[in-house]
């Protein structure tokens, strides 16, 4: 039991660290908490987030999929271990895999906006423009709060849906707004 609470302090101290911006020191903490508990899910994600924020993307994807594959992770820590991987595959040129990461991110968080956003890139960069926009254009309508849009939310989220659509002349116009 004591071990359970050094090791609690230890990841307390190492996040501590890095929210106060010495990702290094963190780092070093972290990689040294990974070493002796390789199984632990939070250790795994929060190493991984030290390696995102001083740019060692390619060393962050192993404690990223470490993280994920795994179980133990609070519900924040596992949403966020699922953007920071998708988005860490994008930043790599990793295209596909962002997108198969996001998409998996989505089935459990189905409504996050962030992973909608992080997938609109991923698929833009994958050639996916019309899914991107799509995807844009709900987060918008579905989490703006903007009088305009919201005022124009429905038609927003129907025309998301039917970007080239068109009203031919013999039609009677469409009530989405």
């Amino acid at each position: 039991m004591s071990d359970d609470r050094d090791k609690a302090a230890e990841l307390a101290r190492a996040v501590r660290l890095r929210e106060q911006g010495r990702a290094g020191q963190a780092r070093e903490a972290l990689l040294e908490l990974a070493s002796r508990h390789p199984e632990d899910a939070e250790i795994a994600y929060q190493t991984a987030w030290a390696h995102d924020v001083l740019g060692l993307e390619r060393e962050a994807v192993p404690f990223y999929e470490r993280a994920l594959g795994g179980p133990g992770l609070s519900r924040d820590s596992r949403h966020g271990a699922f953007l920071g991987l998708g988005s860490t595959h994008r930043v790599l040129g990793a295209y596909g895999e962002a997108v198969r990461t996001l998409r998996r991110g989505l089935e459990e968080f189905p409504d996050d906006p962030a992973l909608r956003a992080f997938l609109a890139m991923a698929l833009y960069n994958e050639g996916e423009g019309r899914e991107a926009v799509r995807l844009l254009l709900k987060a918008l309508a579905g989490t703006s709060e903007d009088p305009r849009v919201r005022r124009y939310r429905r038609a927003i989220e129907y025309y998301a849906d039917d970007l080239d659509g068109v009203q031919s002349a013999n039609e009677e116009p469409r009530a989405v707004s």
